[in-house]
């Protein structure tokens, strides 16, 4: 008796189909580098609509120039945030976006201190950013870096949080006139240009306000976060801050074992940079002073010092607590108003 055999099924495994093709390669696994990628392409693609080139007129001894700059679309009625370094001693200027958008400027508000701006487009409808908080930052986190470099329209750089609390200190040649405080340090690369555009977390919303170059791998940004955000509110209502200012560049530190005993305090920041003829210069700080307490207030980081420079305390004396030496001391400061 004849027994007919059962053939067996394909197997589906098989590298080569019943045509003779050749065997298929097996899906590769997304690299970490690839994640990377997409991550940039999505932040560039919801923000990058957001961030204009910016042109402002200013007035000069010579007569009138323009200068250049980058900003950041918050509200779609026309509202731009930008520094307050491109628009000084500007009115007006033009906003050119990616999709070639071109609208008039006029500068609504300005913070020396905080080096930001609000500018308000004359007409036309913009696509806003989404607004994250830099608090939640961590160093080593992935930021990019949206702006205008060199007039480079739309130009996105990528790298990491380098460091969080630094102090900035910003104006003439001949000495800092200002000191901008907590701003957030990266090493995507900005140039002259960037200063007003976007820094974004991988998620696509914009954590700070690029300010500056501090040198080769070093940029710096004005973080978004509570206080910021009141700034910018404030901004848009009255048009300036009125800020008290201490005249001085700090950092945050860890005091010393005996002297955080006896003070009840274990942080304090230190006095990096002094402002000459400032309130801290007149009232007798000295660089490598801890700073334990202001009118009161105790100091751990550069945003307890600049919650505490607002306009009630302009011309009054406060009492200051500082460790010179190994000792706590007080000192009588007379805080002046920043211009």
């Amino acid at each position: 008796m004849d027994v007919e055999h059962e053939q067996p099924a394909p197997d589906a495994a098989d590298p080569a189909d019943a045509a003779g093709a050749p065997p298929r390669a097996p899906a590769e696994a997304e690299s970490p580098l690839d994640a990377y990628s997409r991550t940039v392409i999505a932040v560039a693609e919801a923000v990058g609509p957001t961030v204009a080139n910016l042109q402002v007129r200013r007035r000069t001894r010579r007569g009138e120039a323009v200068g250049a700059g980058s900003g950041v679309a918050i509200s779609g009625d026309g509202l731009i945030v930008t520094c307050a370094h491109v628009v000084e001693d500007a009115r007006h200027g033009t906003a050119t976006f990616s999709d070639g958008t071109d609208v008039a400027l006029t500068v609504v508000g300005t913070d020396p201190l905080s080096d930001l701006a609000v500018l308000r487009a004359d007409e036309g409808t913009l696509t806003a950013a989404s607004l994250g908080d830099a608090s939640r930052l961590r160093v080593g986190q992935l930021v990019v870096a949206i702006g205008n470099p060199q007039g480079f329209a739309s130009s996105l750089t990528a790298g990491v949080v380098s460091g969080l609390g630094r102090s900035l200190p910003v104006g003439a040649r001949g000495g800092p006139r200002r000191i901008v405080e907590n701003v957030i340090q990266t090493d995507a690369a900005l140039n002259p240009g960037n200063s007003g555009g976007a820094l974004v977390d991988g998620g696509g919303r914009v954590v700070g306000v690029n300010t500056a170059l501090a040198g080769v791998g070093l940029g710096l940004a004005v973080p978004i976060n509570d206080a910021t955000r009141t700034i910018i509110s404030t901004l848009i209502r009255e048009g300036r801050v009125r800020r008290a200012a201490l005249g001085a560049a700090v950092a945050p530190r860890t005091l010393p074992r005996s002297v955080a005993g006896r003070l009840g305090r274990r942080v304090a920041v230190q006095i990096m940079q002094i402002v000459p003829e400032g309130a801290a210069d007149r009232g007798g700080l000295v660089q490598g002073d801890l700073l334990v307490a202001l009118d009161g207030e105790p100091l751990g980081d550069a945003t307890d010092l600049q919650r505490l420079m607002t306009s009630e305390r302009i011309g009054r004396r406060v009492p200051a607590v500082v460790v010179r030496g190994g000792r706590p001391r007080t000192l009588e400061l007379i805080l002046d108003e920043l211009r």
